[in-house]
């Protein structure tokens, strides 16, 4: 979806709903904003429920100051207005405060942006902005001074973010990213140490360089292939096991081409034919597959047995991934039956040794988690590899919960082989 079509109105309607619905605000906190061509704001109104805005509600307050709308701008109509004054190249503002990030705020500290690849390249340097009164002129000109200095994203003490981008999207992309990574960053510290990325080289994103073919065909087989992946992409993002630019679906198809996803596009709103279909090497022609391609193709050669993988980086499996705590699957039955041994691999060999790492995707390892970087997770079809990423990433839960109860009490080895025995696991 291309939301540069819409009016800005609509813009901030759909993305304070999705905002709203996703736990990242309240029925009376946060606000958005969007400067169009004319230099006009259009902005979130004061005192209106966040959860049933209408585009009717949106309030547009002209470059010479007039008010159009039935309700007063937001409260924080202030920052808003310095924040463009300093910063002409960014056209939306973003201002909520989900729990993850309120935690940071109330500490005041910032959340690592650095301990995975994605992150700082969307987030980039995070400031930290001086607390002041909610709507107050000094509020206003501490938030507009950090972003003066040519920074997107702002923490507030005590109070939550400010994000800005040239879009909406650009905006709510940063802003989602923070919150991931703050959820991240806390589930890792209950654990253990957090380990970032060692240098910003890691974070680089690298596009695979392929050639283009225009398919001649689109068989039933695909066009199904591509319903079903949309399909469950939609429901990993609902299910917050990936987030708008991050998490990569792919199947193999009977004549061994691949279908993927694409680079950088909103996971919400991603349609049968934005998928990549991939060929004897070369990408469809006019669309950037995911940069995991190269990985993907050396795990399909390496194993017949695959059909489907899911490159995901949900905040419960990630926090094994970001520090040296190991994620056994031991703990209950379908755990152990779904996911067995869970090796961990360096960040580096995915990107280098990428046949190593396809050799380790056996029958009995059907999952590897990339250090700072991300769970790969393989199956026979697309339900079976999705269900086993849910079930890592709410495994990976219980055991992050348990940690405040007590010492975890693995299952027994006479018990595993029971499982073994009984399943046919071996």
């Amino acid at each position: 979806m291309n939301i540069q079509y819409l009016h800005p109105s609509d813009q901030i309607v759909m993305m304070m709903e999705r905002i709203y619905r996703y736990g990242m605000t309240t029925t009376s906190g946060g606000n958005l904003s969007i400067v169009d061509e004319n230099g006009d704001m259009w902005i979130t109104p004061a005192g209106v429920d966040k959860g049933e805005l209408t585009r009717q509600d949106i309030v547009c307050v002209k470059a010479d100051g007039t008010i159009v709308g039935k309700h007063r701008p937001s409260s924080e109509f202030p920052f808003h207005k310095l924040i463009y004054e300093q910063r002409p190249d960014l056209k939306a503002v973003l201002h909520a405060h989900p729990p993850a990030l309120i935690a940071f705020s109330i500490v005041r500290q910032i959340p690592n942006v650095a301990m995975l690849p994605h992150d700082y390249r969307v987030c980039g340097t995070v400031g930290m902005a001086p607390y002041g009164l909610p709507g107050s002129m000094e509020l206003g000109n501490n938030i507009a001074q950090v972003f003066s200095t040519g920074i997107n994203t702002v923490m507030l003490e005590n109070h939550g973010v400010v994000v800005g981008g040239e879009t909406m999207f650009e905006a709510f992309q940063r802003f989602e990213t923070l919150e991931y990574c703050a959820r991240l960053e806390i589930n890792a510290r209950r654990i253990g140490t957090p380990v970032e990325l060692i240098t910003k080289v890691d974070i680089v994103a690298h596009e695979p360089e392929l050639e283009e073919f225009v398919p001649s065909v689109i068989s039933s087989e695909e066009r199904e292939a591509r319903r079903e992946m949309c399909k469950l992409i939609h429901r990993s993002y609902e299910q917050q096991l990936f987030t708008s630019t991050q998490g990569t679906f792919s199947q193999r198809l009977s004549d061994g081409s691949i279908l993927t996803t694409p680079f950088d596009m909103d996971r919400k709103y991603l349609q049968p034919e934005d998928l990549v279909r991939i060929k004897d090497g070369k990408r469809e022609a006019g669309k950037v597959p995911s940069r995991s391609i190269k990985l993907q193709t050396a795990i399909y050669e390496a194993q017949p047995h695959i059909r489907s993988i899911i490159l995901a980086h949900p905040p419960n499996i990630m926090a094994f991934a970001i520090t040296g705590e190991v994620f056994d699957s031991r703990m209950i039955p379908e755990s152990y039956i779904l996911l067995r041994d869970i090796p961990k691999v360096p960040h580096d060999d995915l990107y280098t040794k990428e046949n190593e790492v396809a050799q380790l995707l056996t029958p009995q390892t059907p999952i590897v988690i990339g250090q700072n970087c991300c769970a790969i997770v393989t199956g026979t079809s697309l339900l079976s590899t999705f269900d086993r990423l849910e079930v890592a990433e709410y495994s990976a839960m219980a055991v992050i919960s348990a940690k405040a109860l007590g010492n975890i009490i693995h299952m027994e080895p006479a018990r595993i082989e029971e499982i073994d025995i009984a399943f046919k696991l071996k």
